[in-house]
């Protein structure tokens, strides 16, 4: 039982340790930026504008149940999580070999790093919630099932932190990883439901969106907030196993690993 605790125990026990590190992540990435933190929220609607124009205007996709506002509002959904998970790899996976002075500092937990990247990773995704949140008031489309959608963040943000927990840890020895990553998110963005639905796809294709994480963090986002119910089927508990396990697995890896990182950055 410990083992399956030990990961929860490690955020809760240096909880204040990583608020400050985090803090000061997000203050030196945007350091000398122009737009500063307004990019936080430029970018996501960059991205909209962009996935909008191209479904609703070239492909001219249209639903039965949603206006083109109200089908703009539901690729949001899908976006956001999507931009905070990319974020998360961009960032993430080469963060262990990126402060190789904190792996030597007895002072500072070495299993805090990928943690940290990812806390710090998740800013741009919460300015996007904000945006979401205030659209969906406006569409009148916020429902009981709302507040429910910080119940997949934190699922999502504890699947990614096992997630980073490995590939930083591979990324070690193998330092081709960080370079793949970018190849990955581009994959991830074009077999992900982002702008479309699993209805749309053909039968014989929705076993490889099923094998995709990605999808099931994007159907709860959208069931939850846009749709207003509770995400449909076995969606939810999928992810709810599969987070659970990948962020305890993810640790038991790390902590695995650790023992030989100086010697090899």
């Amino acid at each position: 039982m410990m083992k399956i605790l030990a990961p929860f125990i490690l955020l809760y026990k240096y909880r204040s340790l990583l608020w400050q590190t985090t803090k000061n992540d997000i203050r030196t990435r945007f350091a000398g930026s122009v737009l500063g933190l307004v990019w936080l929220f430029f970018y996501p609607l960059l991205l909209l504008g962009a996935y909008a124009a191209v479904y609703i205007f070239v492909f001219k996709v249209k639903f039965q149940l949603f206006n083109s506002n109200e089908y703009v509002a539901l690729i949001f959904c899908g976006l956001i999580p999507f931009i905070g998970f990319s974020e998360t790899l961009g960032m993430g996976v080469g963060s262990v070999v990126s402060n190789t002075n904190l792996i030597k500092n007895t002072l500072f937990p070495i299993e805090l790093v990928p943690v940290k990247s990812v806390l710090a990773s998740q800013c741009t995704q919460a300015a996007g919630l904000i945006m979401l949140l205030v659209v969906l008031g406006f569409l009148r489309k916020l429902s009981a099932w709302s507040p429910f959608f910080i119940v997949i963040w934190l699922l999502q943000i504890l699947f990614s932190i096992g997630l980073i927990w490995i590939l930083s840890s591979i990324n070690v020895y193998a330092r081709d990883l960080q370079n793949i990553v970018s190849v990955l998110i581009l994959f991830l963005m074009l077999i992900s439901p982002i702008a479309y639905t699993e209805d749309m796809i053909p039968p014989e294709l929705r076993p490889f969106l099923a094998a995709n994480p990605v999808y099931y963090l994007i159907v709860s986002y959208q069931d939850v907030l846009m749709i207003g119910q509770f995400p449909r089927g076995y969606i939810f508990w999928i992810l709810l196993i599969f987070s659970l396990a990948t962020f305890i697995l993810g640790y038991w890896f790390f902590m695995k690993m650790k023992r030989v990182f100086a010697d090899n950055v």
